[in-house]
């Protein structure tokens, strides 16, 4: 059975790639206090799992922390043991799935063609990943959804900013996840918060405002 996509006061993920762990609770909570609480630090990053587990300790059980790159059952186990409970992949892959539904996991698989978008669904995922958004664009993702069903929650990640988010409310998608256009190795805190701030009043102007 798969876990529904949890109702965040807005539907933003901070991409932290490149997080190196003694960064991690400065970052995260700058992120988290700017207002956007799912927070994912992909595999490719320095000990991720270290940074995971200190962010899921630091932050109020309120904040959605997890992992990006997830490509494996074994890291589906290490990210358990983190305690993460949001599994991020660039890819659709059955085994890791269902592992991440046996933990019971907030699970955004990477899709780019109806096919991998039904197959996720079919896998239980909590929302869909349409990764890399820039290449299908808004026009190419609203193609799509209109065969999905209607209550599938559709995130755009890759290529995309908080100057895109209008462009992609106008086809009814309002789930995003920010990476560069966040956070890049060798940001100030300062830096990274101001631009998390910034995301956070594009999605209230765009979508007006958080949910309480």
């Amino acid at each position: 059975m798969s876990t529904p996509f949890p109702k965040l006061r807005r539907n933003l993920v901070a991409i932290l790639r490149g997080l190196k762990p003694e960064q991690a609770l400065s970052m995260a909570s700058a992120v988290f206090e700017a207002g956007i609480e799912a927070i994912e630090v992909p595999l490719n990053s320095p000990d991720p799992f270290v940074s995971i587990e200190r962010i899921v300790g630091a932050l109020p059980g309120s904040a959605l922390t997890g992992a990006g790159t997830v490509l494996t059952p074994s890291q589906v186990d290490s990210l358990n043991q983190a305690g993460g409970r949001l599994l991020v992949s660039p890819n659709i892959d059955g085994e890791v799935m269902a592992r991440a539904q046996d933990y019971g996991m907030v699970t955004m698989p990477g899709v780019f063609t109806p096919t991998e978008a039904f197959f996720a669904l079919k896998c239980g995922a909590s929302a869909l990943k349409f990764f890399p958004a820039s290449a299908l664009g808004p026009r190419g993702i609203s193609a799509i959804m209109a065969v999905l069903p209607k209550d599938a929650v559709i995130g755009a990640v890759g290529g995309v900013s908080d100057k895109d988010f209008g462009d992609y409310a106008r086809i009814g998608v309002r789930t995003f996840g920010l990476g560069s256009s966040l956070f890049a190795p060798g940001m100030s805190v300062d830096e990274v918060k101001r631009r998390a701030m910034s995301a956070v009043a594009a999605w209230d102007e765009v979508f007006g405002g958080a949910a309480e």
